[in-house]
């Protein structure tokens, strides 16, 4: 799996990422179209995972340059007032852009896309709120295909068409269902089997160092440190994985030192990506990992 993604994301300021064959965006966060440029025209579905700032704030942009009849779908938690208040002040500020859609989704909820393709929110826990209130998200994205049913893969093709005619095609098939691509957005680290089994996990790690988490977010938003992350990672099955939203108070430097030391403790060897605070990083796969 070699998709081509592009991101830019840096806690507190700005957060996006961009699967280009999939049209597809997660998050979008200000310098979106700047970034994109052009590309962002291919742009058709978007998901957002909650409403902090850092990750709406291009949407103005995004929707004035891009919004054509029934384009772009923009998914969004349900319970999150922001995104109704966003489309109503846009309606208004930007009379001439009509078209596209703006729908509020469930925790578990499916959403397809392209062919062959669906998305499913899956709650985190950044924002505290009970079960069933839906206000900040995580994605995971599927593969979808049909098959033949094992009972019939000894068939002639002449029995199989037999069985087309009696019981319909849709009889002979079933569909399977792989995990490509996983989103965490902003969340702390929880349940591991979120991601197991992933082929590739994109997942914040915004602290450095643990005593930075308890000092700045006792009364706030959750993230993730750097050493929870990868001891998630190392437990887990995944094939590749992109580190991103780090705090901006690191340095180059001092987040490729962190990575490097602690995946060297860990022994971890699956290729390790990670898209530094203030930096686009384009085509993020067909670089060298950072352990690479």
């Amino acid at each position: 799996m070699n998709y081509k993604i592009s991101a830019y994301s840096t806690a507190l300021f700005s957060s996006w990422i961009n699967v280009e064959e999939l049209n597809l965006l997660i998050d979008a966060g200000d310098g979106l179209t700047a970034g994109l440029m052009q590309k962002s025209r291919k742009i058709k579905y978007v998901f957002i995972t909650h409403a902090d700032r850092d990750h709406l704030n291009g949407l103005p942009q995004f929707i004035q340059l891009n919004s054509r009849p029934d384009f772009p779908e923009l998914y969004y938690p349900k319970n999150s007032g922001s995104f109704p208040a966003m489309q109503q002040f846009l309606s208004k500020f930007d009379p001439h852009v009509t078209g596209s859609k703006w729908k509020g989704i469930e925790d578990g909820q499916i959403i397809a896309i392209k062919k062959g393709f669906e998305i499913q929110a899956v709650r985190n826990e950044h924002i505290q709120v009970p079960i069933g209130v839906h206000k900040s998200f995580s994605y995971k994205l599927y593969e979808t295909k049909k098959k033949l049913k094992p009972e019939f893969k000894n068939y002639t093709q002449e029995q199989i068409k037999n069985v087309a005619i009696e019981k319909g095609r849709d009889f002979l098939s079933e569909t399977t269902r792989k995990n490509i691509i996983s989103f965490s957005g902003d969340t702390p680290v929880d349940d591991y089997s979120k991601w197991d089994n992933c082929e590739l996990l994109i997942h914040e790690a915004t602290f450095l160092r643990p005593e930075a988490d308890t000092k700045i977010e006792f009364k706030r938003n959750k993230h993730s440190t750097l050493a929870e992350v990868l001891k998630m990672v190392k437990e887990i099955n995944i094939n590749q994985l992109i580190l991103n939203h780090f705090s901006s108070r690191y340095s180059k430097e001092e987040v490729t030192q962190a990575v490097q030391k602690q995946l060297k403790a860990l022994s971890i060897k699956i290729p390790v990506f990670v898209v530094y605070p203030g930096e686009i990083k384009r085509d993020i796969l067909r670089t060298t990992p950072i352990n690479g």
